[in-house]
């Protein structure tokens, strides 16, 4: 959407959204090729991606919370979902 919304035509944003998800698939099979090597640093791993994750929403979508007439449903969402996380963190553990 954010390719389409700069005047990139669907197909071509379609194509690039595709090719950026090919990642994926591609880290998996090396992480099953070296499950033995990864395993141990899983924690860590999880850990990382969580915090890039906490990232990209307070980079990109907080600053658009901001926006418009009903700025608090958004900051009233981030703080229920963050809480919601962190309760489903300690009891699952």
């Amino acid at each position: 959407m954010p390719l389409k919304l700069q005047g990139m035509s669907k197909g071509k944003a379609f194509v690039y959204g595709v090719l950026s998800g090919m990642v994926e698939p591609i880290a998996a099979v090396i992480t099953i090729l070296l499950i033995n090597v990864v395993v141990p640093i899983l924690p860590y791993l999880l850990a990382f991606a969580a915090g890039a994750m906490i990232f990209v929403v307070v980079e990109e979508l907080v600053p658009e919370i901001h926006e418009g007439k009903k700025s608090m449903i958004g900051v009233i969402g981030v703080t229920i979902g963050f809480v919601v996380m962190m309760v489903l963190d300690v009891m699952l553990g």
